[in-house]
């Protein structure tokens, strides 16, 4: 199934809904940095959110980035998304990993651990972008954005999060959803969301079962008249260059480019979020220095 978002709101205009596919994006972010089972869970379930979150900006420029850090094994959890569909993303630990829970199931949570913060940076291009943060409660990331939107935005939100690793380590499933519920919403129609999100499978097994993102929402909000106010394509892909690499050397000073001249006659740089490696010689390095 190809992987793609939709934005859709109710007829009254009370609820609106995201939901994703992200099985092929979270796959090739597990290629990319050769994450254990766990992280990939973690850093999947991250990716799927901040995809869904940036749809919600209005612009295409603009830029938002979730960064997750609970003092756990994996360290911090760090992506950026735009409104197109793109996001990237990687984790500072990447092989970590720990045994499944008593459940069966991957333990994201202590993988993440619960003693820190999730901080959402929204830049739109003012002087100054918007920071919201707010602390962990599980480290299963869902209910950590819950808490988020709650605490930090004032908005009531449900948020599904899930990825399903097969046996061979790679990716069978991952998607996620997140419902809002807007000022106006009855108190009746509150009580049947929560009442199906009691009873409704979990977001990965949906997927498995071969759900679109239509078929989700359908099973979320199947009593609601939602109407799909867009289709948004999906991929994990980076906007790293050479050109940029070269501004944050520039960025780093002077003295900085002189010791790697004197020390190394060269430089390398790889790029975090997917491990290109920029190769420049000691003619580059001088030419750099010549535009400080």
């Amino acid at each position: 199934m190809k992987d793609y978002l939709i934005r859709a709101i109710d007829k009254k205009g009370n609820i609106r809904v995201f939901v994703a596919t992200t099985t092929n994006m979270v796959e090739k972010a597990r290629k990319t940095h050769n994450t254990s089972a766990t992280a990939t869970a973690a850093l999947g379930r991250a990716l799927t959110a901040a995809t869904m979150m940036g749809a919600m900006m209005k612009n295409p420029k603009d830029k938002l980035t979730l960064r997750i850090n609970g003092g756990g094994p994996i360290g911090t959890i760090l992506v950026v998304a735009d409104n197109h569909g793109t996001v990237k993303g990687y984790v500072d630990y990447p092989y970590a990993d720990l045994p499944s829970r008593k459940d069966g199931k991957l333990d994201v949570g202590s993988l993440v651990g619960n003693q820190g913060s999730i901080t959402v940076i929204m830049d739109y291009g003012l002087k100054e972008p918007y920071v919201g943060q707010a602390n962990l409660v599980s480290g299963e990331i869902a209910e950590d954005l819950a808490t988020y939107y709650a605490l930090s935005e004032q908005q009531p939100s449900a948020v599904g999060l899930g990825v399903l690793v097969d046996r061979d380590i790679s990716v069978k499933a991952a998607g996620g959803y997140i419902i809002q519920l807007l000022p106006n919403i009855a108190e009746e129609d509150i009580d049947i969301i929560e009442k199906t999100l009691s009873q409704i499978e979990p977001v990965s097994t949906l997927i498995d079962m071969g759900l679109s993102p239509e078929d989700i929402m359908e099973k979320l909000l199947g009593q609601f008249e939602m109407e799909v106010l867009d289709k948004v394509d999906i991929e994990f892909r980076c906007d790293c260059s050479k050109e940029r690499i070269e501004r944050v050397l520039i960025s780093l000073g002077k003295e900085e480019i002189k010791d790697m001249i004197e020390k190394d006659g060269k430089g390398e740089v790889v790029c975090h979020f997917c491990n290109t490696k920029y190769n420049f010689s000691k003619e580059d390095l001088e030419t750099i220095l010549s535009k400080i």
